[in-house]
């Protein structure tokens, strides 16, 4: 599994969801001008970001069940 290339990618994918989560979460928290101008735009690129992560996630599930 640490020598699959794939599984580092769905690692990868995963972490920056969290990132932006988290980046999204303290924005709100803070408000202000910033999160007026651009929560929604941080929720779609976590929503875009969750789904590459969601179908990774997917394909190396079904590639190491012998798909």
């Amino acid at each position: 599994m640490l020598s699959d290339p794939l599984f580092y990618l769905v690692v990868a994918a995963v972490l920056i969801v969290a990132g932006i989560l988290l980046f999204g979460i303290g924005t709100f928290g803070r408000g202000g001008e910033f999160n007026h101008k651009h929560a929604n735009r941080i929720m779609r690129w976590r929503i875009g970001a969750q789904f590459v992560a969601v179908l990774l996630i997917l394909l190396y599930v079904w590639l190491r069940r012998g798909g």
